[in-house]
């Protein structure tokens, strides 16, 4: 046999790109789209056939033909494909969920799905949903660090969008921080959620020695310190009397959270807290993009 073309032998291992769809087998991301490139190596290979997944579809616009409109923004960063699955439909509804403790992996995802709304579109809002048990389990064990809330609460201040927040269930400890760090009057709570301050933590570390104790106090500490002047500040509270309210839980219902300062307003069906889902064309005339059908073209190998 004569020489495999790169798609050809992509096509032979286990869940390879489909350039063409822009997806993985197993349905995972988009990736980049079908281009001129192999298109390019066929003409110098010959009679070779693109295999079936690559080919390009007649009278219809793959990812590669979608153009950007002159004059427009970051917002022209946009697939047109539907999202593959739940989260994904959240998020292309500019919708950031936290539903878990922040831990590692989920300040992780939080802060890149924060980090892609913006590079979508700069200027729309982003609206982060939450119902987190903070740095600690439901059970009260510790599995966090102080510093997962306070590197999701930069990246929601450091972002150009604007962040409305919405407390789902519960929003406790370094939860509640960012339940109030979120645009004002535009922060959130369902009618029977909860909003609950506390200090800090330190997780559990064994037995160990009394100098490491006490830079792990020293440094809790710390964090008690910042916790308590960025809630003052968010809730125009002094500090002193948020000081003195973390020294025990202290649990708010809407009422109270809205009285203290964690939040604006209880949402009910009238207060509007996210836009309506667009279709993909609206989506596109809004973000400036223009869809080119370009015509099939004799002779084009994967088209005969």
């Amino acid at each position: 046999m004569g020489r495999k073309l790169p798609v050809q032998r992509r096509a032979n291992a286990p869940d390879r790109i489909c350039m063409a769809g822009g997806m993985t087998s197993s349905g995972g991301i988009l990736l980049p789209p079908f281009d001129n490139a192999y298109m390019d190596l066929a003409k110098k290979y010959g009679n070779a056939k693109f295999p079936a997944p690559y080919a390009p579809q007649m009278g219809a616009a793959s990812p590669a033909q979608v153009e950007r409109g002159g004059g427009g923004s970051s917002g022209q960063h946009k697939s047109r494909r539907p999202p593959p699955d739940l989260p994904s439909l959240l998020l292309n509804s500019r919708i950031v969920y936290i539903g878990m403790p922040l831990v590692p992996a989920v300040t992780e995802l939080i802060i890149a799905e924060i980090l892609y709304l913006q590079w979508i579109d700069g200027q729309k809002p982003i609206h982060i949903y939450i119902n987190s048990t903070g740095t600690a389990r439901a059970d009260g064990e510790t599995v966090g660090m102080e510093t997962e809330g306070f590197a999701i609460y930069d990246a929601m201040q450091n972002v150009k969008n604007e962040v409305h927040t919405l407390c789902i269930g519960c929003a406790i400890g370094q939860a509640a921080l960012l339940l109030s760090a979120g645009k004002k009057n535009h922060r959130f709570m369902l009618p029977h959620s909860t909003a609950m301050i506390q200090q800090p933590r330190a997780p559990g570390g064994g037995l160990m020695p009394a100098i490491d104790v006490y830079i792990r106090a020293r440094e809790t500490v710390k964090n008690r310190d910042t916790l308590v002047r960025l809630l003052s500040y968010h809730t125009r509270q002094n500090a002193s009397k948020v000081s003195k309210d973390m020294e025990r839980p202290l649990y708010m219902r809407p009422e109270e959270a809205i009285a203290y300062g964690l939040a604006d307003h209880i949402l009910d069906r009238d207060v509007p807290i996210a836009g309506d889902t667009k279709n993909l064309e609206d989506w596109d005339k809004g973000a400036g993009i223009r869809v080119v059908q370009r015509p099939a073209t004799a002779g084009q190998p994967g088209l005969g």
